[in-house]
Formats: C-alpha cells, sequence, structure tokens
C-alpha cells in the first residue's frame, strides 16, 4: 500500500492546513495510508500529544481512514522528519513551501546548489510534493 507522510505544525497554520488539504487529496485518490507529523522541538516543548493533533486535523478535515498521528520529539525538524519519513518507508512526502525553504537553507550548509526534492528522491527514493499556501 502507498504511504503518504505530511509534516504539519500544531496548531495548524494556515500553511499547514493547506500541506494537509493536498497530503490528504492524493492519500484518497491513492487509497494510501497517511502519516500527520507533527515535530515538537526539545528545546521549544509544547507537549503536543497525538490525541490534541488528531483532534485538531479531524476538526479541520473530519474523520480521516487509513490515518495515523505521530508526534515525534528531536532537536531539528528537518533531520527529524527525514528519520520518520525513513521509518514509515514513505512512498510520497507532502511538504509546505516554507517548509521546502527550511530545508533548502539547511542543505545549502553541506551543497552548493541544494534542490531539495532531489536530495529526498536519491536518499529515501520517494516523491516530494511541494504545496504552495494561498
Amino acid at each position: 500500500m502507498t504511504r503518504v507522510v505530511v509534516p504539519v505544525r500544531y496548531p495548524l497554520s494556515k500553511h499547514s492546513r493547506a500541506t494537509l488539504s493536498e497530503a490528504i487529496r492524493i492519500a484518497d485518490e491513492r487509497e494510501a495510508e497517511l502519516t500527520v507529523l507533527h515535530v515538537d522541538l526539545y528545546q521549544e516543548s509544547h507537549g503536543v500529544t497525538r490525541a490534541e493533533l488528531k483532534r485538531a486535523v479531524e476538526v479541520a478535515f473530519g474523520p480521516q481512514d487509513r490515518t495515523r498521528y505521530v508526534v515525534r520529539r528531536g532537536f531539528l525538524v528537518e533531520e527529524t522528519i527525514l528519520e520518520e519519513v525513513a521509518a514509515d518507508e514513505a512512498d510520497i512526502v507532502v511538504l509546505g513551501s516554507k517548509q521546502a525553504s527550511r530545508w533548502r537553507s539547511m542543505l545549502r550548509r553541506f551543497l552548493d546548489d541544494p534542490d531539495i526534492e532531489s536530495y529526498l528522491r536519491e536518499k529515501l527514493e520517494c516523491t516530494v510534493i511541494t504545496v504552495q499556501a494561498e
């Protein structure tokens, strides 16, 4: 079965809602499993729970079949997302344009011309879809 991972902020921002909407559409279209991921940073921990994340998504989008909710703790958002995508063996990652920009900045430290989509495809062998918030 196809697996889709979508990282979001909590509480859901306007950008997270747009990204999540596209991820839900893709998961429904492909009858895929969806993982909604929030990274709770150790240094700024808000103690977000899976139940809170699930409730927020269901208030915004209604109950979601074939969906799991994951809150991971980490020091770096991007690294924690990569770890979850790899652990989940995701086929598709849906990123907001803001998140993709942050990943580009992080990769600039290591590469001359970072192309996040190519980097993730190479490292994780998955499709990366970037959503522009309206």
